[in-house]
């Protein structure tokens, strides 16, 4: 991402998000300066991604605090507002380890609620270009260094973080070591984030890209066209299985039967050690209008209903590696190198 453009930023008095539901025909910002407006722009998908969604609960605290000290709310009312913030999405547990973290500074007022939740920002910062050096040295050494056709599912670059990005961060790095021959951006259906997101991130990085039809991708990779699979996660159990958009567990069945690495890349903030396996992550269910229209023209016959969830799970034995800013665990293979530790 350019220096012009911020996915998240703290404003003095309240949190100044790029609305991503206008992208990419317009780069504008929405400043949330109450509960009420941050909670629906989550919901919305104003801003999104796991990484940048626990940078928004972080800030969301301030302006709760804020909001309290200017409403004159009492404790439990304040608690009610942390907690709407905190439960605004259920699958990125990211949104509330950002809420938990802040928390303990509470006493100490709004501006050290935002000190912190500022502190957290730059530390995601600092993670995705880790993670983005270490998946690329691990992708080059198991599929070759050389120019690399990737495939990536949904949108987990800087616009889902607060800077560089995980998956598009790994994608970034390559490209800079010019070991980039083609990016496969898959569509991401019903909301469009790789082809309205994932792209506009690529084409403004100079980085060759093809938008494809979600359907598309286990067809490519089966077809001997991408020599690896790069995706974010928004929860990652401590068995490895792990929950994206969905549509990534089929390019994860496609990659084991072409033997192609399948590659999570994603900070330790979104490892939850205590959901023991993928049955325990919750699946955010969104309303059905968002696959029952298009561009708010009803697509299926009248009686017909939808199913609509936001994120699958792909099992650990078919993740390859997982990234993190603190080394690669080989999941799949169950080796777990020493340096790939949770930080403290």
């Amino acid at each position: 991402m350019t220096s012009d453009v911020r996915t998240v930023a703290w404003a003095g008095d309240g949190l100044r998000l790029l609305d991503q539901t206008l992208l990419p025909g317009r780069v504008e910002y929405l400043v949330a300066r109450d509960v009420d407006t941050l909670v629906d722009a989550i919901r919305r998908l104003v801003v999104r991604g796991a990484p940048a969604l626990g940078v928004a609960g972080a800030f969301g605290v301030a302006i709760a605090v804020r909001q309290a000290a200017r409403e004159g709310w009492d404790g439990a009312a304040l608690d009610a507002a942390v907690a709407r913030v905190r439960e605004a999405r259920p699958t990125a547990v990211n949104l509330a380890a950002g809420v938990d973290r802040v928390l303990p500074f509470i006493a100490e007022g709004a501006d050290a609620v935002a000190a912190e939740a500022q502190a957290l920002l730059d530390e995601d910062v600092r993670g995705n270009r880790a993670i983005g050096a270490l998946g690329a040295d691990w992708i080059l050494g198991r599929a070759g260094d050389r120019p690399l056709r990737v495939l990536t599912h949904c949108n987990a670059g800087a616009l889902a973080t607060a800077g560089w990005g995980t998956a598009l961060g790994v994608v970034r790095e390559l490209h800079e070591r010019g070991r980039v021959e083609l990016v496969y951006a898959d569509e991401t259906r019903p909301l469009l984030q790789g082809a309205r997101l994932t792209a506009w991130e690529l084409d403004r990085s100079g980085i060759p890209c093809v938008v494809q039809a979600d359907g598309a991708a286990p067809s490519t990779i089966l077809r001997g066209l991408a020599d690896v699979a790069v995706i974010g996660a928004d929860r990652v159990a401590a068995n490895g299985d792990t929950a994206n958009k969905i549509g990534s567990v089929g390019v994860a069945l496609a990659c084991a039967a072409a033997g192609v690495p399948f590659v999570v890349a994603a900070p330790w903030s979104t490892v939850d050690l205590a959901v023991p396996d993928g049955g325990g992550i919750p699946i955010e269910e969104r309303a059905e209008e968002e696959i029952l229209t298009w561009a708010g023209v009803k697509t299926v016959p009248d009686g017909v209903g939808g199913h609509n969830p936001a994120f699958d799970v792909t099992p650990a034995h078919l993740v390859t590696a997982l990234v993190t800013e603190t080394g690669v665990l080989e999941v799949s293979a169950g080796v777990t190198p020493r340096h790939a530790h949770r930080p403290s």
